[in-house]
């Protein structure tokens, strides 16, 4: 597994004191009331909306793309309530590392779980899928509570966040790997381990091939899918972390396995696992994140979309 970093008497260095006030403040806001935290985080992603203007016109221009059929005043209420939903996704960071697993499971529910226990039954891997919700966090915490597996993850360039996610993520985790270690996923599903996998970013030329998503022709996505199921034999678990409309909390839905997936080529899994994408998103659209360039990469000759 990948090593994971450990605490040290660098993280105190006074560079780092003012990231320390940061996730004091944060620890100390969690410890409020959930409707209080959900008020706040929404306060917060309103004001986002006002200073984040270069993320909101990429959120604003993926919706345009990748959905051509919506009106402006609809677009513009989901930018709106996408921005809300980034607030949230900070309080909900603070939630994930710092609540107990007594109040998280107060404000949870969880359905769908025995497509997880069957897969297990057979002694098969799970390639948990977890697209990009702004719940990311809160999600991976959810899951972790019924089933500890293993986080793939970028490693932070900070490496006072650095430890402090990684910290947080292994209060329901067993381990994590480095999203480039391909072989150590492969060792755990072929182990029979549960690995959380996003495959929904654009992660560059080099690693993608070009395949639909939503209205999309040529969306840059990326092959590991087809490596890792047609390597290790695992089967495919899609789950989506939503969180219930006016402060009532998160619900965790665990969509059915697919244990055959279509792997003839890279492209072929490519198409088929954005459907699957697709259909997560459309459970809690406004919850997804938008604002990351999802199509900065294009096939060649064609134009910039952003």
């Amino acid at each position: 597994m990948t090593h994971l970093p450990k605490f040290s008497a660098a993280l105190v260095h006074p560079r780092h004191w003012l990231t320390w006030l940061g996730i004091g403040v944060l620890w100390l806001v969690v410890q409020l009331p959930y409707p209080v935290i959900y008020r706040l985080g929404c306060g917060l992603g309103r004001l986002a909306k006002l200073v984040m203007k270069r993320r909101v016109e990429i959120a604003r221009r993926n919706l345009e793309l990748c959905f051509p059929q919506m009106n402006d005043t609809e677009r513009e209420k989901m930018v709106a309530d996408n921005f809300e939903s980034v607030g949230m996704g900070v309080m909900e960071t603070g939630i994930a590392w710092f609540w107990s697993d007594r109040r998280m499971n107060k404000w949870m529910e969880v359905s769908g779980f025995e497509h997880v226990r069957n897969v297990q039954a057979q002694g098969r891997g799970i390639l948990l899928i977890g697209v990009h919700f702004l719940t990311l966090e809160i999600g991976a915490r959810m899951f972790g509570l019924n089933e500890p597996g293993i986080g793939v993850y970028r490693p932070n360039d900070n490496p006072l966040i650095d430890w402090l996610q990684t910290r947080g993520r292994m209060r329901s985790n067993k381990s994590m790997i480095d999203r480039k270690d391909l072989k150590g996923m492969i060792r755990a599903l072929k182990g029979g381990e549960v690995v959380w996998y996003a495959p929904d970013h654009d992660y560059g030329p080099r690693a993608s091939v070009f395949a639909p998503f939503f209205a999309v022709k040529q969306a840059a996505s990326t092959s590991g899918t087809w490596m890792l199921a047609r390597m290790s034999q695992a089967c495919i678990v899609p789950f989506v972390p939503r969180r219930k409309p006016d402060g009532k909390g998160y619900e965790l839905i665990m969509l059915e396995a697919e244990c055959s997936p279509p792997l003839d080529d890279a492209e072929t899994t490519a198409a088929w696992m954005n459907r699957v994408v697709e259909r997560c998103i459309m459970m809690a659209p406004e919850q997804y994140m938008w604002l990351h360039r999802r199509f900065k990469t294009r096939p060649e000759g064609e134009p910039f979309l952003y």
